[in-house]
């Protein structure tokens, strides 16, 4: 894929390889899956290139193990996967939250429980993404519905891991992993890249890589091989890393956890929204269904009928935020998604009887058409 301002087609699965290699990923360890094997075909043959690793290993486990353990170097580090391979990392997503390691883990949905429909698309895993992994624990979830949107939050996802220390899950569908499109894409070395926060003393003395200032601020561990002399377990720590079962300090972890992603909802929850000052009826969705409800809404617009769109970038944390704008007798919120009833149930949350909300689900292994939106419009008009 070329860099710079010419258009260029391109699939979704490129765009992804090609906008972790900007951000600076230099090691990806993983296991093949449709709908998200070419991400590792195309990283496997670019990573060497770039001085970075490449490591297929033996199941969707290592892989993740492999990714954590390169990122506890200081290597900007990713995974990729889809359905029953995201359901295997979930422990060691949970793992990542705890030890707070920076990674990247790309899940290209496709169609039904168990093995599925590997090349039919899907948006089920949407409360996986959230509440798959055990315990309390924060997560960030973006999920793209275009091949310039795969690129961008590919490089936000990266920036975000790294930035906060955090596990970042890339939520993409088969439709957009395998879209090929025409896109525009920055400039080579015009991208905004975020660092981890590191020690900013040298090594020595008493190191605790756990240590913050405030209940919100990110903590400054080391690279393993720098020279600090510290503990990386998967049990509730202490501020020096080794495990503790002091309710004090447990819940003091837990909370921090959370607080450094929540006091920054503003700068992850990235939303587009279109017509909202007019509309009485707002199509909610997200991935490869926003496009067709952006069809839905230049139909309807064209009927002489008040719609507007909500199109999330940011799944969690849910941006409760930006549904203040849908709160007024009349109104009506549709969330479009190929699933029995995900998102719908966050949105139905944040109405609180303010609004009305409704809901076109399918999940037959095709997308949702903009016609069948019409027709739900059509009944609530």
């Amino acid at each position: 894929m070329k860099k710079g301002k010419a258009e260029q087609f391109v699939q979704g699965n490129a765009a992804c390889a090609e906008a972790a290699i900007a951000a600076g990923v230099r090691f990806y360890a993983g296991y093949p899956i449709t709908p998200s094997t070419e991400i590792a075909e195309i990283l496997s043959a670019r990573l060497p290139e770039v001085e970075g690793k490449f490591m297929q290993m033996e199941d969707e486990i290592a892989g993740l193990g492999a990714t954590l353990g390169a990122s506890l170097t200081g290597i900007k580090s990713m995974t990729a996967t889809s359905g029953p391979g995201f359901s295997l990392k979930q422990e060691l997503i949970g793992y990542a939250a705890l030890c707070e390691i920076p990674c990247v883990i790309v899940n290209v949905q496709r169609g039904g429980p168990s093995t599925g429909l590997p090349t039919g698309p899907a948006q089920g895993d949407v409360m996986q993404a959230r509440w798959g992994t055990h315990g309390d624990h924060p997560i960030i979830v973006l999920a793209p519905s275009s091949v310039g949107e795969m690129y961008d939050l590919t490089v936000q996802a990266v920036n975000f891991s790294e930035s906060l220390r955090t596990p970042v899950i890339l939520l993409a569908d088969e439709v957009i992993g395998h879209l090929y499109e025409k896109t525009v894409f920055p400039e080579e070395g015009s991208l905004k890249l975020s660092a981890r926060p590191r020690p900013e003393k040298k090594p020595g003395g008493k190191y605790l890589p756990f240590a913050v200032s405030s209940p919100s601020d990110v903590p400054r561990i080391a690279d393993f091989g720098d020279g600090f002399r510290f503990n990386v377990t998967g049990l509730i720590h202490d501020l020096d890393g080794f495990p503790t079962n002091d309710p004090r300090k447990t819940e003091a972890l837990l909370t921090r956890l959370h607080e450094k992603i929540n006091s920054r909802i503003g700068e992850i929850c990235l939303v587009d929204t279109e017509n909202l000052e007019d509309a009485s009826l707002i199509l909610c969705s997200y991935g490869a269904t926003a496009r067709s409800c952006a069809e839905a809404v230049i139909e309807a617009r064209r009927r002489g009928l008040n719609v507007g769109m909500i199109k999330l970038k940011t799944l969690w944390p849910f941006p409760d935020f930006v549904f203040e704008r849908c709160a007024g007798e009349g109104k009506t919120v549709i969330v479009c998604e190929m699933n029995l009833g995900q998102i719908v149930h966050e949105v139905q949350r944040v109405a609180n009887g303010r609004f009305k909300v409704a809901g076109v689900h399918t999940c037959r292994g095709s997308m949702i058409t903009p016609k069948e939106i019409l027709d739900k419009i059509g009944t609530l008009s």
